[in-house]
């Protein structure tokens, strides 16, 4: 297991996870409680110790062109950035790609902010996977929730729907 953490099966740990995330557990999927003050990927990694190159982070990201507005989540290793203004707004074929403000994007997701996860995201969003998460083994993402985190198989990311594995990360 990664980290110094208690991880149970999700299917067991349901009342860890956000409602949209409970209702797409995948049975590869591990949660564990964590202290809500250390959700943030650093101060989580160091207490938790987590390696970073085993934490990946989602980001969500607003889309727009022509005066129409696309969700997307990004999904980079804790060690990247998404090249949000470079290959993600090419990708999504947008004039103009920014992270979505926090109330929007908790809105939409019925998750916490600081704990979004592409797992239970609205269908139709793309889930733009970085190659590095997917090669990365068991990460860790959010649950949905700051008071716990999700282990599970990089790989699985690239079986969500929506989900596309490209080169995402600016190092």
């Amino acid at each position: 297991m990664v980290g110094n953490l208690e991880w149970i099966p999700a299917e067991e740990g349901r009342a860890l996870l956000a409602t949209p995330v409970a209702a797409a557990v995948g049975a590869e999927m591990k949660v564990a409680a964590i202290d809500p003050e250390l959700a943030d990927t650093a101060a989580f990694c160091e207490r938790y110790e987590v390696p970073l190159e085993s934490s990946a982070n989602c980001v969500v990201v607003a889309a727009k062109r022509g005066g129409e507005v696309t969700y997307a989540a990004c999904m980079v290793l804790a060690t990247d950035r998404a090249d949000v203004n470079g290959v993600v707004r090419k990708h999504l074929g947008a004039r103009k790609v920014s992270f979505a403000p926090m109330d929007e994007a908790t809105s939409l997701t019925g998750m916490e902010y600081g704990g979004i996860t592409p797992v239970g995201l609205p269908e139709g969003w793309p889930i733009l996977v970085d190659e590095a998460v997917v090669a990365a083994g068991d990460v860790v993402i959010g649950s949905g929730l700051r008071r716990s985190k999700v282990l599970l198989p990089g790989k699985s990311l690239a079986d969500l729907s929506g989900a596309e594995v490209i080169s995402l990360a600016q190092k």
